[in-house]
């Protein structure tokens, strides 16, 4: 079959056509490439995995589109580390601690890892980029998709409840935004193996003299005092839940979002209690529980009956006021209202 001389020229000119419509996707691809490829390197030169963005960095970020990952960012300011109320170094350092346990949990998957970074921005380099995301109080974190065009309308802000739990709270948010698993918290042990062997030792010297007292009987173990302060203690301990405020580590106050300078000592929501609402509480039940155990173990011995009634009616008031004040709380941060019921057959 004879070729036509027009064949190459139709040939070249589809070739150039092709090759015109096609840089743009090329282009975006490299452009996301290459930008991956800088995050991987800023951020195997933290320890913590954690990248720190400038405002240039951040402006490139969110100019390359389209992005195939999803970028968490931690809000901070040096200035303001010294306000204890705002804990956020203890909130930093959980972060840290979350970025580091999902590198550790995915080293094997770098997939996973390539759609997911942790950034830190500080307010005093980068006021623009705060600017820009409408963020004027700390702490605040936000989660950046990779769909997100403009910073503040396409990002998502992690409320105070999701940060309240500290790392674990932390990893549920992100988890049910990204849809991606962080995996297990990896944190440093209490104590090093030099300072637990420190404290075997000390135990294992001091260990006759121990034995030796318990012999004796001349231990606080042997106080019933000691046993009733115990139990009092650990009455308020189970009440005011003072393990769930270990556990994790929650403030005993925060700041007000609208007002820095204004302290809120009980949160509105039940996905978070502060330390200060969690004793109060305590203090309540432990009231009732004293006046209880003094209505049945000390009033009853007194001879007299007005005194009996007396008290006993004192008792009853205090003992409704606060549980009243419980029940307050507990609709005020639920919404739950406690009301009476009776069967309908009654």
């Amino acid at each position: 079959m004879a070729i036509s001389p027009r064949s190459p020229a139709i040939f070249l000119l589809l070739t150039l056509l092709s090759l015109s419509t096609t840089p743009p996707l090329t282009t975006a691809t490299t452009a996301d490439a290459d930008l991956l490829s800088e995050l991987q390197s800023i951020q195997s030169r933290s320890t913590s995995s954690v990248i720190h963005l400038s405002d240039h960095l951040l402006r490139r970020i969110i100019t390359t589109k389209p992005r195939s990952f999803s970028i968490v960012i931690f809000f901070d300011a040096v200035q303001l580390h010294d306000k204890s109320e705002l804990h956020l170094k203890s909130l930093k350092s959980e972060f840290f601690l979350l970025s580091k346990s999902f590198t550790i949990n995915h080293q094997d998957s770098r997939s996973t890892l390539n759609k997911l970074f942790f950034c830190d921005i500080e307010f005093g380099e980068s006021q623009q980029s705060f600017a820009q995301f409408g963020v004027n109080a700390l702490p605040h974190i936000r989660l950046l998709p990779p769909d997100a065009v403009d910073l503040k309308s396409g990002s998502v802000a992690m409320d105070a409840g999701d940060f309240s739990g500290l790392a674990e709270s932390m990893a549920q948010f992100i988890q049910s935004k990204t849809k991606l698993t962080i995996g297990n918290i990896h944190r440093p042990p209490l104590l090093s193996k030099t300072q637990l062997g420190l404290v075997i030792a000390a135990f294992l010297v001091s260990l006759p003299f121990l034995f030796r007292k318990l012999l004796a009987g001349e231990t606080l173990f042997h106080d019933k005092r000691f046993w009733l302060s115990g139990s009092v203690f650990v009455y308020f301990f189970s009440v005011s839940g003072t393990m769930h405020n270990i556990i994790r580590k929650m403030p005993l106050f925060i700041s007000d979002r609208n007002d820095p300078n204004k302290l809120v000592f009980f949160y509105q929501g039940s996905g978070m209690q502060l330390g200060a609402e969690g004793f109060a509480i305590g203090f309540l039940y432990t009231v009732v529980g004293l006046l209880l155990a003094f209505v049945t173990h000390v009033l009853v011995r007194v001879r007299s009956a007005v005194v009996q009634r007396t008290i006993m009616i004192i008792a009853m008031v205090v003992s409704v006021w606060a549980v009243r004040k419980v029940v307050y709380l507990d609709n005020w941060k639920t919404g739950y209202a406690v009301h009476a019921y009776l069967p309908s057959s009654w």
